[in-house]
């Protein structure tokens, strides 16, 4: 073997392919997440305040979302450095295409938080445990009725812990 045939480490981070266009879907994708997070940090200051509670209900969301805002603008400013050094390309869609069960299962998770004052915590929660786990590939067989006994332990299972023995409701809905 020479030394010209000899691989060299492969590139980490968002410019791994090259493209310019998965570049800044990287970043672009990062800097809206990163808005997202920035506005729902505002609005956990309007969460009510509890008298057992000296920080607020609304400090543990803010420390989370504050973290996950850094997170976002370190890797945006790691995109944005890496998209004077990209090629161009069409890397968009490719990108776009890697992702997609990421996106689908976020899609999911919007439709679950938009179902739950009409399905309730139990019915919302087992439709989106179920519909994300055949998303990523239990579709038939004993991995579609694991998905399903998963889905039911933890949607039921968890409303009726949080109901019966912590003593904290969960959302109902219309139908539940």
């Amino acid at each position: 073997m020479s030394a010209d045939s000899v691989p060299a480490a492969a590139p980490t981070g968002p410019a791994a392919d090259g493209t310019r266009g998965a570049v800044l879907a990287n970043l672009l994708f990062n800097l809206a997440l990163g808005a997202l997070f920035a506005a729902l940090f505002v609005d956990a200051g309007d969460l009510p305040s509890s008298m057992w509670e000296p920080l607020g209900a609304g400090a543990f969301p803010r420390l989370v979302l504050g973290t996950l805002i850094l997170f976002n603008l370190a890797l945006a400013l790691q995109a944005a450095m890496a998209l004077g050094q990209a090629r161009r390309g069409a890397g968009t869609l490719a990108w776009l295409y890697q992702r997609r069960l990421a996106f689908a299962t976020l899609a999911a998770f919007s439709l679950y938080a938009l179902a739950m004052p009409w399905l309730g915590f139990p019915l919302a929660s087992l439709s989106f445990l179920l519909a994300v786990q055949w998303l990523l590939g239990a579709r038939r067989g004993r991995r579609l009725l694991v998905a399903a006994i998963v889905a039911v332990a933890f949607g039921l299972g968890l409303y009726l812990l949080f109901g019966q023995v912590f003593q904290i409701p969960l959302p109902t809905g219309r139908l539940w």
